[in-house]
């Protein structure tokens, strides 16, 4: 019975999409072969929902012993450039994956040029010199046939004259398109004579000003595939529709090539699954484009952007974003999820990981007043209670000291177990201490707290085994940097920013980013540097920024330790 359980239990945990992959080896399709790609196009930055279908591509070759290829889409030179390339290969290293191989559909241009020249033989493809806006008013609906082009079945030898004039660093464009010649009437609109190549007399990242006719992304896409031996070319949802005109061009290349008397062997299936949508966030390229454009952001990297840059730089684990990917799932229809979901996996992650040091973020001071003047003590603080082989640290205490401003109240209700006076408290890894009082300034604002410590109630003496409800992070004012300290929110203030009707604009959280400037950490804290973990302890998680120097150490917070978030907007 145990056993059945444990089996049932594996294939719960299989996606619909290793289902189909196990059912094609099952059946010996391209000789019992597993070859997978990501096909990033090289015109932004790598955002989560990428990172989806990162986990989905390399995971399906890991898992079945094959090989997950890296293939930038680089046919459009206008929107491309090598910056994206590089940020990109380092976002896939940093998600903890390593490609076998890497392509651009560059690599094909000649290949796609020769199947584009077959396809004008054959009769399968036209030059049309309609404008963009004639083309698309001739589509028809879905339920109406399209009207031919008048340039539908102008002669092969014009076809191909026309064609090679596109090539030329005359050609001017939008004045000419080649279009595959298939079906009007078809009810899939992709169908309906698909323009499959367009002139851009932008120079390319690559090839320079050798091409001035580019393929279109799904005259290159599915051909890439079947040039590379991809088995399994795995997509979103989105893709669906595209999926026969994927296949037909594929049928074409076999016929080509001699292999169609056997159209099922040795050519890439299209699977489709739910694209990753985030609350409060926008994942549109076009968006981000222009919130780093626009500088409504602080670049890609900006710890509010859903990029992969702008998660490392916020401090997210890439450990925490694949446990986050796969607890989601994969399936085929699409969802909205909960950012909380995420934030709940990178704080579940960073618990394992991060250091914990003090910092006090909105200081005012704590004194001693029976702490001897000028002496100091270094006490141990753990690095990490959930692992102790993270080792300890030392920090110092002295008899001036900085707390949360508020972690103190004057005349607090029976509940506040933090500073009030009368009250005892213990500051952490150092003493038990009761606070006598405060000093304010003329407008009432307090200035310093006064507080009196129980020379036997060091942490780890019998002394400290007293109950006391109220636990408070500090720093010693003698021992500790001056920081900045960068908190952040929902960079939108709607759940689903995308389904929302009005300008993107209006719906940017003007909170989403507080700067504290006057904040206090232990000089410990003030060596980290970005990639390292930390726990300001009470407070939350956080990474050192690259901004960051040892004279003027800089954090960004990751995320708090609950969700503040959905208390404060139930």
């Amino acid at each position: 019975m145990a056993i059945e359980e444990n089996t049932n239990e594996e294939k719960k945990s299989v996606s619909f999409v290793e289902q189909l992959v196990e059912e094609d080896l099952a059946e010996g399709k391209n000789g019992g072969r597993i070859q997978t790609r990501f096909p990033p196009e090289p015109n932004g930055y790598l955002h989560i929902g990428h990172a989806k279908a990162i986990c989905m591509d390399f995971g399906v070759a890991e898992k079945y012993h094959g090989v997950c290829n890296l293939r930038f889409d680089d046919t459009n030179p206008s929107k491309e450039n090598t910056e994206y390339v590089e940020n990109i290969l380092n976002d896939i290293k940093w998600l903890g994956f390593q490609w076998g191989n890497i392509y651009y559909a560059s690599d094909y241009f000649q290949k796609l040029w020769d199947f584009a020249i077959w396809m004008i033989q054959q009769g399968h493809a036209y030059v049309d010199e309609q404008t963009s806006e004639q083309i698309a008013e001739q589509k028809g609906t879905p339920t109406e046939p399209g009207t031919p082009s008048p340039y539908r079945d102008r002669p092969i030898e014009e076809n191909l004259a026309l064609f090679k004039k596109m090539n030329t660093p005359e050609a001017v464009e939008g004045s000419m398109v080649l279009r595959a010649k298939l079906d009007m009437a078809n009810p899939n609109m992709h169908f309906r004579d698909p323009i499959i190549y367009r002139i851009i007399q932008t120079p390319h990242h690559r090839t320079g000003t050798k091409w001035h006719c580019y393929p279109m992304y799904d005259f290159a896409h599915g051909q890439s595939d079947y040039f590379e031996g991809v088995t399994h070319s795995i997509c979103t949802l989105e893709f669906v529709p595209h999926r026969p005109l994927y296949d037909k061009f594929i049928d074409f290349l076999k016929e080509m090539d001699g292999t169609a008397d056997n159209l099922h062997d040795n050519r890439p299936r299209q699977i489709e699954f739910n694209r990753l949508n985030l609350t409060y966030t926008v994942m549109s390229k076009r968006k981000l484009h222009t919130l780093v454009d626009e500088k409504l952001v602080n670049g890609w990297d900006d710890p509010r952007m859903p990029t992969l840059c702008g998660m490392r730089r916020r401090g997210y684990s890439p450990e925490s974003i694949r446990e986050f990917i796969k607890s989601i799932g994969y399936t085929k229809y699409d969802a909205l999820n909960d950012v909380a979901l995420l934030e709940a996996a990178v704080r579940e992650d960073l618990n394992k990981r991060a250091c914990r040091v003090s910092a006090v973020l909105d200081p005012v001071r704590l004194v001693i007043t029976n702490y001897p003047d000028g002496q100091t003590e270094t006490l141990t603080a753990i690095n990490n209670p959930e692992n102790e082989a993270d080792g300890t640290h030392t920090i110092t205490f002295s008899k001036n000291l900085w707390i949360e401003r508020a972690d103190f109240m004057e005349d607090a209700p029976k509940k506040f177990f933090r500073m009030t006076p009368g009250k005892e408290v213990r500051l952490k890894n150092a003493y038990i201490v009761k606070c006598t009082g405060c000093t304010k300034d003329a407008d009432g604002r307090i200035t310093e707290i006064q507080a009196e410590y129980d020379p036997l109630s060091k942490s780890g003496m019998e002394g400290a085994n007293r109950k006391v409800k109220g636990t408070l992070h500090w720093v010693s004012a003698d021992h500790c940097v001056k920081a900045e300290v960068r908190e952040y929110d929902r960079l939108f203030y709607v759940e689903n920013p995308s389904a929302d009707e009005r300008d993107f604009h209006e719906l940017l959280n003007p909170d989403s980013l507080h700067v504290h400037t006057d904040c206090y950490v232990e000089e410990y804290a003030a060596g980290k540097k970005p990639g390292e973990y930390l726990q300001f302890q009470r407070i939350g998680y956080f990474m050192a920024d690259p901004d960051s120097t040892l004279e003027h150490p800089v954090y960004n917070k990751t995320v708090g330790l609950k969700d503040t978030w959905a208390k404060q907007n139930k």
